[in-house]
């Protein structure tokens, strides 16, 4: 018994499937269409001011005198002067020792910390927990460090509680960092506090109820069942909390100055000083590009550890 088989004729040029494809193609491009205006303003208030800071990096740009009119290419002599510079290599310490006490330990611990706390507690005692802890978050940066300066200083509230011990001192003075991670720590903690609060909402009961009848106890059913799904939660937090906390500012800059002296300037408050009130544009974009190249680092190893993760 012979088997014929039969091979469909192919569908000519012209034929509706093949017509179909640039229709398809043109709903696609209709869809993105209502995009545009947003990718637009994403190249001109974020791309362009990164272009504009990396190429400025590169020369002698000032803001006042001749390099401010005609500024010219220096090359990699920003970078020299940077990486020999003392100043910037205390003001990146300050920046790491606040970013690991005030983020990586502060923030993301008393965060996980309240969150654990709050589990199984009643709806009354959640909201009050949650409305005063985001009440600090929701505070202005100026505001929080206002009220940290009228706390900590030699006047301060703080003081009047500890004269009676006779301990007290002017902490924005002898303690700036540790003043300035307390204040970040209070600032920053609810964001912590949410994103593990909705980790751990999605953790099966069931798994911890069976671990607790196996004879586990609180903190084996932490470090067997909790921490080890809610993992991605803690490396997303660190990542964003890490970020922020590297680009702070404004909450350093009204409580310190950066003082005294330099015992608290940090990075953001150095690049400050010598773009704005040094007027070395060119030097302080040096270090903008420099800090960015060191949180894109930082967003590698977190991605990195998420997707192994996964």
């Amino acid at each position: 018994m012979t088997v014929t088989t039969v091979t469909p004729p192919s569908r000519p040029a012209g034929s509706p499937v093949l017509a179909e494809e640039p229709r398809r193609r043109g709903g696609a491009l209709r869809r993105l269409l209502p995009l545009l205006p947003a990718l637009v303003l994403l190249v001109i208030f974020m791309a362009g001011p990164i272009l504009w800071s990396l190429y400025i990096s590169f020369t002698n740009e000032t803001l006042t005198g001749s390099a401010s009119v005609d500024s010219r290419f220096v090359g990699l002599e920003n970078f020299v002067k940077l990486f020999g510079d003392d100043a910037f290599r205390n003001s990146f310490l300050l920046t790491f020792v606040f970013v690991i006490g005030s983020a990586v330990i502060g923030q993301n611990t008393l965060g996980l910390f309240i969150a654990l706390l709050q589990r199984g507690r009643g709806r009354v005692v959640r909201s009050v927990v949650n409305g005063v802890v985001i009440a600090a978050w929701v505070v202005p940066e100026v505001v929080a460090a206002a009220c940290w300066y009228s706390f900590l200083s030699e006047e301060g509230t703080l003081n009047e509680v500890l004269a009676f011990l006779g301990l007290s001192q002017d902490w924005l003075f002898t303690a700036p960092m540790l003043a300035v991670t307390l204040a970040n720590v209070w600032r920053g903690t609810a964001f912590s506090m949410l994103v593990y609060s909705a980790a751990l909402s999605d953790v099966p009961g069931d798994l911890l109820e069976a671990a607790a009848v196996d004879g586990a106890s609180g903190w084996r059913r932490f470090t067997g069942v909790t921490l080890p799904l809610i993992r991605r939660s803690i490396l997303s937090n660190l990542m964003l909390i890490t970020l922020q906390t590297l680009a702070s500012f404004g909450l350093i800059y009204a409580m310190t100055g950066g003082g005294p002296g330099t015992a608290s300037q940090t990075t953001p408050l150095y690049m400050y000083d010598q773009a704005f009130r040094y007027f070395e544009i060119g030097y302080g974009s040096a270090m903008a590009l420099v800090m960015l190249v060191i949180g894109a680092l930082f967003s590698l190893v977190y991605l990195r550890l998420i997707k192994v993760e996964t």
